[in-house]
């Protein structure tokens, strides 16, 4: 018998790139590969990239060149880049970087065992295409190992809202949601490996609408829906478009006992001149209207959002007016950055607001952003919480899991806990965790 290839995945970018990344491995599993942690000595080499950070095509581009004494001492390793960079820069990558062998697609990456036998018969193979059928159908089952307690399921894909600074729609195609008989088969056999919470993925995820038994679902009834799964315990959902934010979805945070009161709802910029630039489709006021509603159906919940500073035309009046929404919801976690140009996205040959203007900017954001948040933390000391165990922490007998607000929680437990919903005292808060004591 011989022995199984080496397959090294470096991915790049959000939640969705992870859950892919695993879908990729299982696909080349049927090949005779699997998964190590070091590229050294890899049979194979995969780059999952993400196109939506600044410059994001040049650093694969430079992570490439990393394994080029690689490809030098084995001229057998095979290299790919997938992903969105794959989907944007396409035949331009061989052109740069002749020693990769494929590139494809987020949504060709079924693809990717018949693209890997043909290395060394073909050229070098590009499949940037959105083919007509669902990737998800013609992707293997994995062996029923063990999982970690929480696993991330895609329930959608791409984006129809073309926002202005956006490259999604262009790398990720338009929006697509997955049946619900998949999402549900795909779920129960999560909960048979031993996950305990879900996370639902989409580019837009609530803007997912489904089918079942003829009728159409939204996302509030496919959560409904994997709540009657009794071994599941916990339901989560990113990313989300205010929007997508329909009344079923905002009743499903005050009824659905498993489904998390943890919501991320960007909303980019307070300024309403600035989201009409954007094309964000909603007002300032309308979002804030949103927010007070989502809190109506569950006071608890903690928001968490994104944010960009500096976008073409942004004034300091504008940058002020973000600040004030921000004061005004108080995210319990955001995520927030310095506009950068998508080439191809419409804000892109627009006039840009000065560097130093935009890092200022951002400094001054972050640090109300990481009060509020440091607030927030600190109002959970004293409190009793749930939390998953999820993995031993660095101290020998420390363990580390999530709370329902998605703070990061440590503890002393046993390892054998692992997957296991505790009830934690919270001692104290740290920068980005919580300090905890077993009840």
């Amino acid at each position: 018998m011989s022995e199984p290839k080496k397959l090294f995945v470096k991915t790049y970018g959000c939640q969705m790139n992870v859950y892919d990344s695993e879908r990729m491995v299982s696909a080349l599993g049927g090949q005779g590969y699997v998964e190590t942690d070091t590229p050294e000595g890899a049979d194979m080499i995969l780059l999952n990239t993400c196109h939506i950070r600044e410059k994001a095509a040049e650093k694969i581009y430079s992570e490439l060149g990393r394994y080029k004494p690689f490809k030098a001492a084995n001229p057998d390793l095979k290299i790919g880049v997938a992903g969105c960079v794959a989907q944007a820069e396409g035949e331009e990558i061989i052109r740069r970087q002749p020693m990769v062998d494929l590139v494809v697609g987020p949504q060709a990456y079924h693809r990717l065992p018949e693209m890997e036998s043909k290395i060394g018969q073909v050229k070098a193979q590009v499949d940037t295409e959105f083919p007509a059928e669902d990737k998800f159908d013609h992707l293997p089952r994995g062996p029923k190992a063990r999982r970690a307690p929480s696993a991330f399921l895609t329930v959608q894909e791409g984006c129809d809202k073309f926002c202005a600074f956006c490259v999604v729609p262009y790398t990720r195609g338009a929006e697509v949601s997955r049946s619900v008989e998949q999402i549900l088969a795909e779920a129960h056999d999560l909960v048979e490996r031993g996950v305990v919470e879900i996370n639902l993925l989409g580019q837009n995820v609530n803007a997912y609408h489904g089918t079942h038994d003829g009728r159409e679902w939204g996302l509030a009834q496919l959560i409904r829906e994997l709540a009657k799964i009794d071994e599941l315990k916990r339901i989560r959902f990113t990313t989300s478009h205010p929007n997508d934010m329909d009344d079923d979805l905002i009743a499903a945070h005050g009824d659905c006992d498993k489904l998390m009161p943890y919501l991320h709802l960007p909303v980019q910029a307070g300024s309403d001149k600035v989201l009409k630039a954007m094309n964000r489709k909603h007002t300032a006021a309308e979002y804030l209207a949103l927010i007070e509603r989502i809190r109506a159906a569950r006071p608890d919940i903690a928001l968490s959002g994104d944010f960009i500073v500096g976008f073409p035309g942004e004034t300091e009046e504008d940058f002020q007016a973000t600040l004030d929404l921000c004061r005004e919801v108080r995210y319990g976690q955001a995520y927030s950055f310095k506009y950068s140009p998508r080439p191809g996205t419409p804000a892109a040959d627009r006039t840009h607001v000065d560097e130093a203007e935009k890092n200022d900017r951002l400094a001054r954001l972050q640090a109300l952003l990481s009060q509020h948040q440091a607030e927030f933390q600190n109002s959970m000391v004293g409190k009793t919480l749930p939390v998953l165990l999820e993995k031993p922490g660095r101290n020998p007998g420390q363990m580390i899991g999530k709370s329902e607000f998605l703070h990061a929680v440590h503890m002393d437990a046993s390892p054998d806990q692992v997957g296991k919903i505790v009830q934690a005292k919270v001692l104290w808060s740290e920068r980005n965790s919580l300090a905890a004591e077993l009840i």
